[in-house]
């Protein structure tokens, strides 16, 4: 039997490199909403009609670093979710990102018939968060929008921990330590709550 797995946390925390790891790891295709996004917006993307016609929508806000409203969203992880690939289980990352993002998914979820099973929350520091996301934009002046990034986090995500951990779906983890040690954690975080 797959699993359904979401991957939470501030921009920085690993979340696009443990969805790599455990997609190995478990096979399990994952779902990152801005890698699906920036696919479909390729000029010979091999989405189909309707995910081009969302990307189409989705295009303006991309291009300003603005956040993709959540009615498209939700629409780019139906499309997905309903390919065949993902039928026995998936790991979702960069989604939801607020409550309501996360109710939206659970409607959808069970009119697909799925559900998830545990959402993963990299917890990092937000010193960390803004060392890792500086290095990674390698430009000085991005400070200011980093800033911003886990002020929202803060605001809106971290509301999700209430969200799953009321519905006893939330595995907490040290984001800050090594990428294997975090790999490791989650995988035996996992096999406790699959027990």
């Amino acid at each position: 039997m797959g699993m359904r797995l979401i991957l939470l946390g501030g921009s920085g925390a690993g979340k696009g490199t443990q969805a790599a790891r455990l997609s190995q790891r478990l096979s399990l295709p994952t779902l990152s909403t801005g890698d699906l996004i920036r696919e479909a917006m390729t000029a010979d993307s091999k989405a189909s009609e309707a995910l081009a016609e969302l990307a189409n929508q989705a295009k303006p806000y991309v291009e300003k670093g603005e956040l993709v409203p959540d009615p498209l969203m939700i629409g780019f992880i139906r499309q997905r979710l309903q390919q065949p690939d993902m039928a026995e289980g998936w790991i979702l990352e960069g989604y939801p990102r607020t409550a309501f993002q996360a109710e939206e998914l659970d409607f959808l979820l069970e009119e697909l018939g799925q559900g998830v099973d545990q959402a993963v929350w990299l917890e990092v520091s937000r010193e960390v968060l803004v060392e890792r996301s500086v290095a990674r934009s390698r430009s000085d002046d991005d400070l200011a929008v980093v800033q911003r990034r886990i002020d929202n986090l803060e605001e809106f995500t971290k509301p999700l921990q209430d969200y799953y951990g009321y519905k006893k779906r939330l595995l907490m983890v040290d984001g800050s330590q090594s990428a294997d040690a975090v790999e490791q954690q989650i995988v035996d975080k996992l096999a406790v709550g699959a027990s």
